[in-house]
């Protein structure tokens, strides 16, 4: 009988194992999307909440839209709501377009990216290479999302700290939350939704012209 009973208990075993989280913290977690998920899609909301002043709490606004990206390097952001705005990274530009202002900003990708959140989201593909720009560690899991600090290592940059969670999915780990705090006291907390993983993006959604008639400023 303890024979027979042998291989069942080591079947249980294993069934246990394989059903065991994939992810031991949000590290391996960050790990996995930087170096399987190449593409990605969602909309998004994102919250600005201002610094507090003469002990009132700061009020927050709420923009929403379009998020894509693709390794390596580029990304875009449509906002729609409440206005429209523009950013897009092609591999070499940075573009921001404000539709009201009819204004478009263009500035070398290689200059200003490097510790900020996007480069987290869209450039490294290992840890190895996220850790040149930022110290990483590994946050309790909350909200059913795995979570990660990120603190850049350039301190005259603008970003204080890039809390990153994401969460289980089928082709890969889903960016959820990305939460900010800037060296001013800023706290921007952007929202993903209906992330798809390893999107196929036409090429021209990394492409930006500017409008006819815009004013380009280049920095």
């Amino acid at each position: 009988m303890t024979r027979l009973l042998r291989p069942s208990l080591m079947a249980l075993a294993l069934g246990a194992a394989l059903q065991a989280p994939a992810w031991a913290d949000g590290l391996d977690s960050l790990a996995q999307f930087a170096a399987q998920v190449r593409s990605g899609q969602a909309s998004f909301t994102q919250v600005v909440t201002p610094p507090g002043k003469d002990g009132k709490p700061g009020a927050p606004k709420t923009q929403s839209g379009q998020f894509a990206f693709e390794r390596p390097g580029k990304f875009r952001f449509d906002y729609q709501k409440p206005f429209a705005q523009t950013i897009v990274a092609d591999g070499q530009t940075l573009w921001l377009y404000d539709a009201d202002l009819n204004q478009v900003t263009r500035k070398a990708q290689a200059q200003v990216l490097g510790s900020t959140p996007a480069a987290i989201v869209s450039s490294a593909n290992n840890l190895d290479a996220l850790r040149k720009d930022f110290e990483l560690k590994a946050l309790p899991d909350a909200e059913a999302q795995q979570w990660v600090l990120a603190t850049p290592k350039n301190p005259d940059g603008q970003i204080k700290s890039v809390r990153v969670g994401l969460k289980p999915g089928d082709k890969g780990p889903q960016l959820q939350t990305l939460d900010i705090t800037d060296n001013f006291g800023q706290r921007s907390v952007i929202t993903f939704g209906g992330f798809e993983s390893n999107a196929a993006l036409p090429a021209a959604t990394f492409q930006f012209k500017p409008p006819a008639g815009a004013d380009v400023l280049k920095e």
